[in-house]
């Protein structure tokens, strides 16, 4: 996965983080938590807050 795949990352962050809001996490560690993703493999200087946004985003229609 890269940064770009906001909706496979979304999918394996609700499985992975089933308990949690995510729009109570931070960037910060919303990062980390994509970075420690198994299959996750892209260079962190790639990553930008519209990106993780848009992660939070796919994140957020995956509990729906």
């Amino acid at each position: 996965m890269r940064w770009t795949d906001s909706n496979d990352i979304a999918i394996e962050l609700s499985e992975k983080h089933a308990d949690v809001d995510p729009l109570s996490i931070r960037f910060t560690d919303l990062m980390e938590w994509v970075m420690a993703l198994e299959g996750f493999d892209d260079d962190p200087n790639h990553c930008s807050e519209r990106i993780l946004e848009a992660i939070q985003m796919a994140w957020l229609d995956e509990m729906d």
